[in-house]
């Protein structure tokens, strides 16, 4: 019994060591690629950061945050604007 609760720690590591292998240059030159196609891009995080283990996982996740952050941003911000331009009663 005390055999195997020591080696599930090791195995569990090997798995973790398999999912998040190194990326080349060549893969983040067409992680970027991808990045700059519209819609593509939106699509590409979601599969990245909720799909299958991916060496992009945290990437596609932080970027997802910071387009919700954004769009936040935009939308108080041109409320903001138009209540000021409608409050003027040109």
């Amino acid at each position: 019994m005390e055999s195997y609760e020591k080696e599930q720690p090791q195995e569990f590591q090997g798995n973790l060591q398999k999912a998040a292998k190194d990326m080349s240059i060549g893969e983040w030159v067409l992680t970027m690629l991808i990045m700059i196609i519209p819609i593509v891009n939106i699509v590409m995080l979601f599969i990245w950061g909720f799909g299958n283990p991916d060496p992009r996982r945290n990437y596609a996740r932080a970027s997802l945050i910071w387009m919700a952050i954004s769009i936040v941003l935009i939308i108080i911000f041109y409320g903001v604007f138009f209540a000021f331009i409608f409050s003027l009663n040109l």
